[in-house]
């Protein structure tokens, strides 16, 4: 199947049914528009100190000269995005590239996950996964190592983002993460430790035409349940569509049903940037539990104007039940400054 068109090109199609496939599913799928891998963390070092991070590569067809066989042909784009949210400086710190993709130097493997751009890396060695980063303020070299098995979101890995079969994506997540390696912020040098989470998603069509943006959330527990919520919104803010699971530690799945109420805004942030107000503290209306998101820190906005053209809140929260810190993820909200597309 192909959907949409742009400068002649036929993308293919998100379909029912499709069953993942490892380690090819974990590379990336050209014929596709759009894909992006997404790993965030909170990592602490010897002190205590905790951090949040983040590093996203995105890749795009573009659907100019397909039919030009050289090697630097634009036809496909990578951007990534890095950031390091440390409460200590109270703002996100945080870089994006973009570039072609160009054998060598810029490079999306696609019999597993090997991703190249510009010295920036997030590859599969073995059992483990590997990022480094080397950005003005920072630098990292970090290791994440599988406790969990893969975690195919929606129906299979089949994530409907809509009312129609054509609005969706297929994504799967890595949650529970092990991480351990390095960071250095600003000259200064820390092994850390923590746990992480891995979102890897494609399609050509996602979201319904009157969609500005969505709130999303990964909440890794530290009892080993995973959490994957979201919700597509309308200009009004109101829940267009709305998704997610909850995973317990021994492997139990319960599909979280599509509700206008899944996510309630709490306490709000204003960007002394772009303007744009943030609930940058949540509950979620889940079964069984009293479940809030509450911030590292206010300032985590990120602004990639420069790479893939959106400005948006994507940070570090706790998870906390009945008042209790059990749980440490990411909140990514997208469509407050302006209507995201892709």
């Amino acid at each position: 199947m192909v959907c949409g068109a742009a400068h002649g090109a036929s993308y293919t199609a998100v379909q029912k049914g499709h069953a993942l496939q490892f380690p090819r599913d974990h590379g990336a799928h050209p014929r596709f528009r759009t894909e992006w891998w997404y790993v965030t963390g909170w990592a602490q070092d010897a002190s205590g100190q905790a951090f949040g991070f983040q590093v996203t590569f995105f890749r795009s067809r573009t659907g100019l000269q397909e039919d030009n066989p050289s090697p630097l042909a634009p036809t496909q784009l990578m951007f990534a995005h890095v950031a390091l949210a440390d409460a200590r400086l109270g703002k996100l710190l945080h870089e994006q590239r973009s570039a072609r993709l160009l054998p060598g130097v810029v490079e999306a493997g696609e019999q597993d996950l090997q991703l190249h751009l510009q010295g920036w890396q997030l590859v599969r060695e073995g059992a483990r996964i590997r990022s480094l980063v080397a950005a003005r303020e920072f630098a990292w070299n970090l290791q994440f190592t599988p406790t969990q098995s893969v975690m195919p979101e929606g129906e299979g890995g089949f994530s409907r983002k809509g009312p129609g079969e054509h609005q969706a994506s297929h994504y799967y997540s890595e949650p529970q993460l092990k991480v351990s390696g390095e960071f250095t912020v600003r000259g200064e040098k820390r092994t850390v430790t923590g746990m992480a989470w891995l979102d890897h998603e494609w399609f050509s069509e996602m979201l319904p035409v009157e969609a500005v943006g969505w709130d999303w959330t990964g909440i890794n527990f530290d009892d080993g349940r995973a959490l994957m919520a979201f919700r597509i919104r309308d200009a009004g803010g109101r829940t267009i569509w709305s998704g997610g699971q909850w995973r317990h530690a021994d492997g139990r799945v319960l599909p979280l049903a599509r509700a206008d109420g899944l996510f309630v805004a709490g306490r709000r942030w204003r960007s002394p940037r772009s303007g744009a107000e943030y609930p940058v503290e949540w509950r979620l209306a889940l079964p069984g539990t009293d479940l809030s998101l509450v911030p590292l820190m206010e300032d985590q906005e990120l602004d990639g104007r420069l790479s893939n053209g959106a400005v948006y809140w994507e940070g570090a929260v706790t998870a906390r039940e009945g008042g209790r810190v059990t749980g440490r993820g990411y909140l990514e909200m997208t469509g407050y400054a302006s209507p995201i597309r892709f």
